[in-house]
């Protein structure tokens, strides 16, 4: 029930306010000790040339309470409403049940498509801890669209064009020493390494990587077999990576595949005029919006990433038709996305306010002794492996009994990892450490894990919980209360992390369940003496599991059943 609609109804003819206006005047106090719900008085004194106080007097003896609301109180110019506990309870915990997975869900989104763009690895690159926040943002973003009733395109834009490749076609065929589909990724940067080294002290092995390049533009058989492959080998071994983030995509369409749709783009912004030459490149002055120009194309006529991205842009709204295109980019491609952005709107492309950047915050490692070091590259890999060892060992001392022990280790560890990245706001850059990340206390990935593993113990020691019939009543104390408001508040707070594209609305929210599933399980005696108590704390139980599971899938985190 809508308790706030349903109290402003009440109000409303009583002060001759509009029930619209009244409802967003309602406050949630600081103390659960005032209410659930908190009226205002102050903003009706001139209306009705009286004192707050004498107004919240005169409402609380006037006001009918709808049902589900036990009591009102007038204190210092508010109107304090009080909801029957008994009766919350069973709205909230009905809910969860009756819709189960889908809890904090809904169908806002029907009928709409959102686009999606993420990860966005680099061929032959390696998959490194620098694109830990863009995967899992975007990953926990798409889930979260979904469950709102969006329809959902996941699209990994590859890095797989460039003058690049044309040094890794050269130093392949200088130095390669088995079948291209048979190298690691890392053999490969070792490749791209080692040209760097060997370019230093011969300068024309560049002109015969510009070479190679123009080869694969070309179309030249070899150059693009080789790339194909390299493509291929890359996606096969990232895929093993994103199996275990529980990140998947719908389109791995990269910047190689907009090389036959940037002409029809370029010669738009030249016949509208948008466009002009300067110094022999192709440029958009956007000095009126107080940015450096946009290059489309450079003076040797090669394009450049801004050009390929007006391109897929233009692509994905006459393919998808989206209502929404997010692209999961760190804020050091402010100025590019402002730029693009721009652009397209200087082309008439009205649909370019639907286009958001949704920036993040870099990640540095605080322990980089606990990870494999590339160079200056950490590998994603490498992190998700240590920190699934470690979890590993923590399990043994403190669970040996486990059965699957592997198995808890990866789903604990990895979520871990994820979790580091989804708890706080997007924007803020974040520091790596392992001994926080994978501390079973605290606001971390393993203690929203361990709580779901504690509240699926007792699920398994009653037996079979009987969720559609309880006795709300044994659910008022403090403890059962609180857990039932965080439960509450849950589908909100995806709503609104949808609305901010910010995923850690959906951890705290989380977060919140947790810690008061766990004062509750500490503090009242689940498996009462009292049949009544036992089957409604039981109820709650179960309803607090199904939650915390619901957001750990949202943020692409699992659930295991034992830890």
């Amino acid at each position: 029930m809508d308790y706030t609609r349903a109290l402003a109804e009440a109000i409303s003819p009583l002060c001759n306010l509009p029930a619209e206006e009244i409802e967003a005047w309602f406050e949630t106090p600081k103390n659960a000790e005032m209410g659930d719900l908190a009226f205002p008085c102050f903003r009706l004194s001139k209306v009705l040339r009286k004192s707050p106080v004498e107004i919240a007097n005169n409402l609380k003896c006037a006001v009918t309470l709808p049902e589900g609301i036990s009591k009102a109180e007038a204190v210092a110019g508010y109107l304090n409403f009080y909801v029957d506990n008994a009766c919350f309870a069973r709205e909230v915990l009905s809910s969860v049940f009756e819709k189960g997975d889908s809890y904090g869900g809904a169908d806002i989104g029907r009928g709409k498509t959102v686009v999606v763009e993420y990860s966005s690895i680099n061929i032959a690159k390696p998959f490194h801890i620098g694109h830990l926040p863009t995967t899992v943002i975007g990953n926990s973003l798409a889930n979260i669209y979904e469950a709102l009733g969006y329809k959902v395109v996941r699209i990994n834009h590859l890095g797989d064009w460039g003058t690049q490749f044309g040094k890794m076609l050269c130093a392949y065929e200088k130095w390669g020493e088995k079948p291209i589909e048979q190298y690691s990724v890392r053999e490969m940067v070792s490749l791209y390494v080692r040209f760097h080294d060997e370019a230093d002290r011969d300068e024309s092995l560049l002109t015969q990587a510009r070479a190679w390049f123009h080869r694969l533009e070309s179309g030249d058989e070899k150059a693009v077999s080789l790339w194909k492959k390299m493509t291929s080998a890359t996606l096969n071994e990232v895929s093993k990576v994103y199996d275990r983030l529980n990140v998947r995509f719908d389109s791995y369409a990269g910047e190689a595949f907009y090389e036959d749709k940037m002409p029809a783009i370029i010669d738009e912004l030249r016949d509208k005029g948008i466009a002009k030459l300067d110094k022999g490149a192709l440029i958009v002055d956007l000095s009126e919006w107080n940015m450096p120009p946009c290059i489309i194309l450079k003076s040797d006529g090669s394009t450049i990433y801004a050009t390929r991205d007006i391109a897929a842009a233009c692509y994905r709204k006459a393919t998808y038709d989206f209502d929404k295109c997010l692209y999961v980019v760190a804020y050091q491609q402010d100025l590019h996305f402002r730029q693009f952005f721009k652009v397209l709107e200087l082309m008439g492309r009205d649909w370019v306010k639907d286009c958001v950047h949704v920036n993040f915050g870099m990640v540095s490692m605080e322990e980089g002794t606990l990870s494999t070091r590339h160079g200056n590259v950490v590998y994603l890999e490498d992190v998700l492996n240590a920190a699934t060892s470690k979890t590993y060992e923590i399990i043994c001392e403190k669970s040996p009994e486990l059965e699957d022990k592997r198995a808890a280790a990866e789903a604990v560890g990895v979520g871990a990892i994820v979790w580091n990245s989804l708890y706080n706001s997007r924007i803020k850059d974040t520091s790596f450490s392992f001994s926080k990340v994978l501390n079973f206390e605290g606001e971390t990935g393993p203690y929203v894990q361990y709580t779901y593993a504690r509240a699926s113990s007792v699920i398994r020691r009653c037996g079979q919980v009987d969720c559609s019939s309880f006795d709300c009543e044994k659910l008022t104390d403090p403890y059962s209360c609180a857990l039932i408001k965080a439960i509450e508040t849950f589908p909100e707070q995806v709503r609104q992390a949808a609305e901010k594209n910010e995923p850690y609305l959906v951890s705290r929210a989380v977060m919140n369940v947790c810690s008061a599933f766990n004062k509750f399980y500490y503090e009242v005696r689940i498996m009462a003496d009292d049949h009544c108590e036992r089957g409604a704390r039981l109820a709650l139980t179960a309803a607090a599991r199904q939650v915390i599971k619901n957001g750990l899938t949202l943020l692409g985190l699992k659930a295991p059943e034992r830890m």
